[in-house]
C-alpha cells in the first residue's frame, strides 16, 4: 500500500541540535547501530534510519524541551503513531528527548527505557495526550484510534533522554581509538557540520504530498545522509583535509612518478575507489578506524619518513584486516593523511 507524505517540518533551529544528537545516537549507541546505513531526514519523521537495502526502518521523533510532562510526551508521539498505523513496516519507534519531568519515570536513573519504567499515572496522561493529538491531526485516520491500538503502539516505543554534550556524541564515531580523538573544539565543529548537513536536507526538495509505493523509494529524493558520509566528514576534520576534493596528495608522487603515464589516471581512480570502499564498509568499520589510528600515529612519530618507509612501519595485522586496500591504494591513503597533518 502507498505512503503519502502528509507534512514536512520546517527547520526549527532550537530543535536542530537534538535531531543531530538523535542521528548520532542511532549511529553509535544502539546494539543494532551497525545495521543502519541511511539516515533519512524529515521524510517519514524527524529522522528515519534505513538499512542498506532500504527495507528495515528505525523511526525517530526528537523533542528538545528539558522538562516534558507525561501529556506533552504523548502529544510528541503522534507522528510515530501515524507511522505505526501505516501500511509500511517500521521496526523501531524512538522518542528522543531533551528531558522529562520527575513524574514520568519510576527509576529516574534510566535514560533509555520503555513503558515498564513509566509510572501508571504518567502512562495514563501520556496516552491521553497522544489521543488528543491524534484527533487534532488530519493525517490520522480516526478509525485506527482505539485503546488496544494505542497500548500496542506504546509497548513498542523506546524513550531516550539526552545525557551527553555534542562533542561526546561525535567522540562515539571514533569510539576507542583515543590517539585520533581531537580536542573538544574540533569535536564540536564536527558536530555543527553534521547538524548543518542534516538541516540542509530539509531544503533539498519538496516532498509534501508525494506518494511512494515502497520504503526504499524515499531514497530517490536524496533527503538522506549515510554513515560513510559522516565518517568521511569526521576523518576530513581530524586530518584537516578533504579526502577527495583536493586532488592527488603530494606525498603520493613518490609512487606516481614511477607509474607509466598511460596508467597514472587509472592508479589514482583505483586508489580513490579502494578508499571509498573502505570508508563506506560498515561491516569492517572498526578495522578501518584501527588502521587509520595506526597510520596516523606512525606518521606523527616518523614525520620525515616517505610513504614507502611509513608503509613498512605499519602494523601489518591491521593492514591485513582492512581488506579493501591493496598496497598502492593504502599508500595513497597514507599520503592523504600525511599531507593533511603536516
Amino acid at each position: 500500500m502507498p505512503y503519502t507524505i502528509k507534512s514536512s517540518e520546517k527547520l526549527r533551529p532550537a530543535g536542530a541540535e537534538y535531531e543531530t544528537k538523535a542521528l548520532l545516537y542511532l549511529m553509535n549507541f544502539r546494539v543494532d547501530s551497525s545495521e543502519v546505513y541511511y539516515y533519512v531526514v524529515d521524510f517519514f519523521n524527524d529522522l528515519t534510519g534505513m538499512n542498506r537495502t532500504g527495507r528495515k526502518m528505525w523511526d525517530i521523533q526528537s523533542k528538545g524541551a528539558k522538562n516534558s510532562s507525561p501529556k506533552a510526551l504523548g502529544k510528541e508521539l503522534v507522528t510515530l503513531f501515524k507511522n505505526h498505523t501505516s501500511d509500511f513496516e517500521f521496526d523501531c519507534f524512538v522518542l528522543f528527548l531533551g528531558g522529562v519531568s520527575t513524574t514520568v519515570r519510576t527509576d529516574q536513573s534510566k535514560n533509555i527505557f520503555d513503558i515498564k519504567n513509566i509510572t501508571p499515572s504518567a502512562y495514563k496522561k501520556m496516552k491521553q495526550g497522544l489521543l488528543e493529538e491524534c484527533y487534532d491531526k488530519s493525517y490520522i485516520d480516526n478509525k485506527n484510534i482505539n485503546d488496544k491500538e494505542l497500548d500496542e503502539f506504546l509497548c513498542k516505543v523506546q524513550f531516550v533522554v539526552d545525557d551527553k554534550k555534542p562533542h561526546e556524541y561525535v567522540k562515539s564515531i571514533i569510539k576507542t581509538h583515543t590517539k585520533l580523538i581531537p580536542n573538544e573544539e574540533i569535536l564540536n565543529t564536527i558536530f555543527n557540520e553534521i547538524r548543518d548537513k542534516q538541516a540542509s536536507k530539509k531544503y533539498a526538495s519538496v516532498v509534501e504530498s508525494i506518494t511512494i509505493e515502497t520504503t526504499h523509494e524515499a531514497l530517490n529524493h536524496f533527503r538522506h545522509l549515510t554513515t560513510g558520509e559522516i565518517r568521511l566528514l569526521t576523518i576530513s576534520r581530524i586530518i584537516n583535509r578533504n579526502l577527495f576534493d583536493k586532488g592527488v596528495p603530494l606525498s603520493f608522487y613518490i609512487i606516481l612518478n614511477s607509474v607509466p603515464d598511460e596508467r597514472k589516471k587509472d592508479v589514482i581512480l583505483e586508489s580513490q575507489l579502494a578508499l571509498s570502499k573502505a570508508l563506506f564498509n560498515k561491516n569492517n568499520a572498526d578495522s578501518f578506524w584501527s588502521l587509520f589510528e595506526n597510520i596516523y600515529s606512525t606518521i606523527v612519530h616518523n614525520p620525515d619518513d616517505n610513504v614507502n618507509m611509513l608503509y613498512e612501519k605499519l602494523n601489518h595485522d591491521k593492514v591485513d584486516q582492512c581488506y579493501d586496500f591493496e598496497v598502492i591504494s593504502l599508500k595513497y591513503f597514507i599520503s592523504l593523511i600525511k599531507d593533511g597533518i603536516e
